[in-house]
């Protein structure tokens, strides 16, 4: 899981939490909160009635009754006052639960019973709100919480995901940068766009660790072509020597045959160095790029170098480039090299009478050469070790150095050519060169 979503599900997961607790206690402290407000709002209406009966005399309200009783409530019955004269022994001022009847219908209220002296005469104030009205309201405060809470959990939710994307995005830009770069040579340094110190810190590192293994990488270089090099010279010197002790007319059967094979293996040492000298040179970018040709041709004269050797094992070397393609600011050389060492490779492991194609096809904005052998195809670990120099594949007839397909690799990495390789055991492998346009 990617780490902006493990940020924002913390986020909402603690939510969620504190949303449940505050739901568990919420119908307490809601309870209690709406009791006190209930009360508060009984003991405001005894005083505003108070100051009525201050004002007007308590006669106003009992005039027009026979009994000494005034009552008043309104149309849906949630609010009531009542004022009696009563004869009490003691003052009352609190509020109860209780129940009345009004107009034949027993209510709960919550009640508030305040007795006042007027004249020598005690009277009874009660104001009262049902308990159905206050419930009601309980519940809408609750319902509208519970939406507002939902609410905010799935808003900020998506504000986590927005915020930690926003935070994450320099590391993705230094993830990204890693991805494309090929080699510590073409590393980019440019400093990303961020304020956070720790995302700074990290990119500082890697570029200091990409510019150490950089430094590395070119004394490996700088070793391997002063070595490849130096080796040419003596080499070329033993070859001569062979070849003149070859031509001696008293040189025996026996020894003329050794020294044949001498020079075989020479030969291939001879090829080794150079190939250790190519990638060298190529990986410390020492080739220009200004050639523009078309893929077309050069699979044409690799056909015509090759043929005879996919005719020597009667394998069709098929080339189905039909709409032919430019490439530019390119090496033709090292394109040829690239593409000669993978088609020649496949002749070596495509069994008699098999097929070989060259294919080229176009994908939105990029186009894909295809080389298809009917080979024996690779494992998993043989296709992780395929560009590993001298790590080749299984022992053939015909080995090479090892070092040919390194030597693509090496020439398409210059050129910031996508290799994909897909095989699997008896069923051929498929190189893809992913050319971007």
């Amino acid at each position: 899981m990617k780490l902006r979503y493990k940020l924002a599900l913390f986020n909402i997961l603690s939510k969620i939490i504190f949303g449940l607790l505050f739901i568990i206690i919420m119908p307490m402290i809601l309870e209690r909160v709406n009791t006190i407000q209930t009360d508060n709002e009984l003991i405001n209406k005894r005083e505003q009635v108070i100051d009525l009966i201050a004002m007007w005399g308590v006669d106003y309200f009992l005039e027009e009754t026979r009994d000494d009783a005034f009552g008043s409530y309104n149309i849906l019955k949630e609010e009531y006052i009542s004022l009696e004269k009563v004869e009490l022994d003691q003052h009352w001022n609190f509020i109860e639960v209780t129940q009345r009847k009004v107009e034949d219908e027993i209510i709960d209220y919550r009640v508030l019973n305040y007795t006042f002296l007027i004249d020598g005469e005690m009277f009874l104030l009660e104001i009262g709100k049902s308990l159905s009205s206050i419930r009601q309201t309980e519940k809408n405060i609750t319902t509208f919480t519970l939406i507002f809470l939902l609410a905010f959990i799935l808003i900020s939710g998506i504000m986590d995901i927005s915020f930690a994307s926003f935070l994450i995005r320099p590391v993705e830009k230094i993830t990204a940068r890693l991805r494309k770069t090929p080699s510590p040579v073409l590393y980019d340094p440019k400093p990303i766009k961020t304020t956070t110190t720790e995302f700074l810190y990290l990119e500082n590192t890697l570029s200091e660790l990409m510019q150490k293994i950089n430094e590395l990488f070119q004394k490996e270089k700088e070793t391997t072509a002063n070595i490849s090099h130096e080796l040419l010279t003596p080499i070329s010197v033993l070859r001569s020597k062979l070849e003149n002790l070859l031509s001696q007319e008293n040189l025996s059967d026996e020894a003329g045959a050794k020294t044949e094979e001498a020079l075989k293996t020479l030969h291939r040492l001879k090829i080794m160095v150079k190939s250790m000298l190519l990638i060298a040179r190529v990986e410390s970018h020492e080739y220009l790029k200004e050639d523009n040709f078309l893929v077309g041709e050069v699979f044409h004269e690799i056909q015509e170098e090759l043929l005879p050797l996919a005719q020597d094992k009667n394998i069709d070397l098929i080339n189905e480039i039909r709409t032919d393609k430019k490439i530019h600011h390119a090496n033709r050389a090292l394109i040829f090299t690239m593409f000669y060492n993978v088609v020649n490779n496949a002749i070596k492991f495509t069994p008699d009478g098999g097929n070989i194609r060259i294919i080229l096809r176009t994908h939105r904005e990029n186009y894909e050469i295809l080389i298809k052998d009917d080979g024996p195809g690779m494992n998993e670990n043989q296709l992780k070790n395929l560009f590993t120099r001298f790590k080749n594949r299984p022992a053939h007839p015909r080995n090479g150095t090892g070092i040919g397909l390194a030597i693509s690799k090496s020439i398409a990495d210059f050129h910031n050519i996508k290799i994909e390789v897909n095989s699997h055991p008896g069923k051929g492998t498929e190189f893809i060169f992913i050319f971007s346009a």
